[in-house]
């Protein structure tokens, strides 16, 4: 079972790594998430979970662990691709499940998932907090990036 997420902010977009076998990509990519975003106009807020306990987690177990966090629509998983990819492209997932949908459409409007350059969390956790957008925004803005990557709106 893995551990329960607390402390969080609501305004802090949630970080879990379940990959642990690459502490320089790892680094790189809190480097990349403690940058200003927005044209350098805000500071980050993230909470970072870095714990051997969430090691291989999928992004399923991931979300059942953090469904109870009411104020949660989104969470990033730096896994074995953020690792090993050159962006180090987080994937974000919706924190729904297709059981609390009425419908497909409403699944695929508001669930699902997608990768996230670590710069480009902070415009989507911000975006979906503030339900200033549909995650289905941010699987578009992605699909307008040569490599399937979300960036920013």
């Amino acid at each position: 079972m893995l551990p329960s997420v607390t402390d969080r902010e609501e305004f802090s977009a949630l970080v879990i790594r379940t990959d642990f076998g690459d502490s320089a990509a790892w680094l790189a990519v809190c480097q990349e998430l403690s940058r200003p975003w927005g044209n350098g106009d805000y500071e980050p807020a993230v909470h970072i979970i870095d714990d051997p306990a969430w090691a291989g987690a999928t992004a399923d177990e991931v979300i059942a662990a953090v469904s109870a966090d009411e104020d949660l629509s989104v969470v990033f998983i730096a896994d074995w691709t953020t690792m090993r990819d050159n962006d180090h492209a987080l994937l974000a997932v919706a924190v729904l499940t297709r059981e609390e949908c009425q419908s497909d459409e409403e699944f695929e409007i508001y669930g699902g998932s997608v990768r996230a350059a670590p710069i480009g969390i902070h415009d989507i956790h911000a975006n979906l907090s503030i339900a200033n957008l549909d995650f289905a925004d941010v699987v578009d803005a992605a699909q307008s990036d040569p490599a399937g990557v979300f960036r920013s709106f």
